[in-house]
């Protein structure tokens, strides 16, 4: 059972006791990524993830290292274009230092002048490294061409040009708006105890920074077209559609949509693309969904030469489900695929840990997994087919490949 407590400061904490597993995973999430920066701020708050590792008043960053090593526990932090978490998994028995040092990390980070500019070169490297991955930078293009004048199209690690001006008083100054307690959820799963949640409490229960309201402009999608040219052994190809936000009540009925579409093995495009012509060794859809809207990318990677086939299988793929819907036999799999992947990460704390942040920082609401299933089942044929009219749009187009 999930339940959440709210702290004086208006911070959650957002618990699942399971008591027969030995392990606890605890995220603090914190409502601040990439859509919530300026122009000049692109790449904030992924650049603030990595200079929360960089060493406190009371921790080097290799004593913070370290400790985590010391008790065999994993700690690590991701950005998205909704959030940032950070994140720890260890024994039970750890719980409680895990939880002090991430607090530490979250009050206490240093800035130095010095770790800043060393940070702001690793953060260009893992741009170049990007770049250097097209079956990855393909996907960044792609965020453009859709969010063209908008900061969900921006990337995520921020461009050479933004990290530049990044200083301590900006970096703090971001932090002062967005790292808030209304903005910030402890979530935490696995054999817990009720000093864990107290020590939470403590930590994080009483600090003050003036909340602020978030209004989220709406990103209308754009068609659009962009070529990329890079030296390259196989091209790549991203095409994006319009998709559902996380709230929507048909969010169940895309995902099985996407599923039947290009997420799975036993796909429309994976059979065709790779089973029937063998045109590609990856080919596969998926939909991220966000607080206020959603985008669903295909990708597929083949020869140059093949490029232009690739492209065209793939649309009429689309046509073909568009004009004759799914079948019965396809939503019946699909169904029971989603119900599937629920289930399995019942048995992770780390995956209970993430689905119950994400769903108090976007939902603010915990559905007991009965209910997600059984709305998994409310799905229909009719309903996933009255869906396909999203794909009825010119797609945003994203290519890189050789001249």
């Amino acid at each position: 059972m999930v339940t959440t407590h709210i702290c004086g400061n208006g911070l959650r904490i957002v618990s699942e006791s399971i008591p027969h597993f030995r392990s606890v995973a605890v995220g603090v999430f914190v409502k601040a990524g990439s859509r919530d920066e300026l122009p000049d701020e692109n790449g904030m708050t992924h650049f603030i993830e990595h200079m929360l590792f960089k060493g406190t008043e009371n921790r080097s960053a290799k004593q913070i290292a370290r400790e985590f090593d010391r008790i065999g526990g994993d700690m690590n932090a991701y950005t998205s274009k909704e959030y940032t978490c950070y994140y720890a998994k260890v024994l039970d028995h750890h719980a409680e230092h895990a939880v002090t040092v991430l607090a530490d990390m979250f009050f206490n980070s240093k800035m130095e002048a010095s770790e800043i500019e060393k940070e702001r070169q690793v953060v260009i490297e893992e741009i170049s490294m990007t770049e250097d991955m097209p079956d990855d930078d393909v996907h960044e293009q792609l965020w453009k061409v859709m969010y063209p004048h908008h900061s969900m199209g921006a990337p995520i690690l921020g461009t050479v040009n933004t990290l530049q001006g990044f200083t301590k008083d900006k970096i703090e100054h971001f932090m002062d708006r967005h790292y808030t307690p209304n903005n910030t959820v402890i979530s935490v799963a696995g054999n817990i105890t009720p000093q864990l949640i107290a020590l939470i409490e403590q930590l994080f229960g009483s600090f003050q920074r003036k909340n602020q309201d978030k209004h989220y402009l709406f990103p209308g999608f754009s068609s659009g077209y962009s070529l990329k040219h890079k030296e390259t052994e196989q091209g790549h190809l991203c095409l994006g559609y319009p998709g559902l936000s996380v709230k929507d009540e048909d969010i169940y009925n895309f995902i099985v949509l996407n599923n039947i579409v290009g997420g799975s093995m036993s796909s429309r495009l994976f059979q065709e693309v790779r089973e029937e012509r063998g045109l590609a060794y990856s080919i596969y859809s998926y939909h991220s969904a966000y607080s206020d809207h959603g985008a669903l990318a295909i990708y597929g990677g083949t020869s140059n030469e093949q490029m232009p086939e690739l492209q065209e299988v793939i649309l009429s793929e689309l046509q073909k489900v568009r004009q004759n819907g799914a079948t019965l036999e396809e939503v019946a799999d699909s169904k029971e695929q989603l119900k599937g992947n629920i289930m399995l990460g019942l048995e992770s704390t780390s995956a209970r840990m993430n689905r119950n942040g994400k769903n108090e920082l976007l939902l603010e609401k915990h559905q007991p997994y009965d209910e997600v299933i059984h709305l998994v089942d409310q799905v229909s044929l009719e309903k996933v087919n009255s869906l396909m009219d999203l794909f009825a749009g010119e797609p945003a187009i994203s290519i890189i490949r050789s001249k």
